[in-house]
């Protein structure tokens, strides 16, 4: 049986500009029989939500052996000295950012009913993780930072490939049931 907890939920705010100056990502941890996973580690600010989270879920950081970065964007890995014990991943294309990594293989299973789907257009290396639980989820990152990009189908603002994004949003939505984006509470598709 897969179970899926939302450890903390990303936000982000934007200057009169509408730049960007404050981002922390969300944070997801899935258990499987064979495996358990954290997706992305948000920022030191998140810390002790993560950290809450996991009491009340009845699990420890040195328990998690994997972690999937959707990307290495700062407020995505910030904590990730907080899983001493796990193997962390990140696309090749992202490898070599972030101190630690391995390479991720994409479109592979990492667990069964758990698998990976390169999901580019934020970054070159963006990935997302397909849950297949009770229904099925998907824990985007920046594919799709916003419940709005998904409503809206535009493209996260800042991106490489604006085309490219796109095409991601649109392969996350022929999945998902339940999105859990990069920087808002997670949302049914209505799939």
């Amino acid at each position: 049986m897969i179970k899926l907890d939302v450890l903390a939920i990303g936000n982000f705010q934007r200057d009169a500009e509408g730049k960007v100056f404050d981002a922390h990502s969300s944070s997801v941890l899935i258990r499987t029989d064979e495996r358990m996973i954290v997706v992305d580690t948000s920022t030191k600010y998140m810390r002790p939500a993560i950290k809450t989270s996991f009491k009340q879920i009845g699990v420890l950081p040195k328990d998690v052996d994997t972690v999937v970065l959707t990307h290495s964007h700062y407020d995505h890995i910030g904590n990730n000295d907080m899983f001493e014990s796990a193997e962390i991943l990140v696309h090749p294309d992202e490898h070599g950012r972030v101190e630690g990594t391995k390479p991720l293989e994409t479109d592979k299973e990492l667990a069964p009913g758990v698998r990976t789907l390169h999901t580019p257009g934020h970054t070159r290396g963006s990935v997302s993780v397909v849950v297949k639980a009770d229904i099925t989820y998907v824990v985007a990152g920046d594919a799709i930072p916003k419940h709005k990009n998904y409503e809206k189908m535009a493209p996260p603002a800042i991106n490489i490939d604006p085309i490219l994004a796109m095409e991601s949003i649109k392969l996350i939505a022929r999945y998902a049931d339940v999105i859990i984006p990069g920087h808002d509470p997670p949302f049914l598709t209505g799939r």
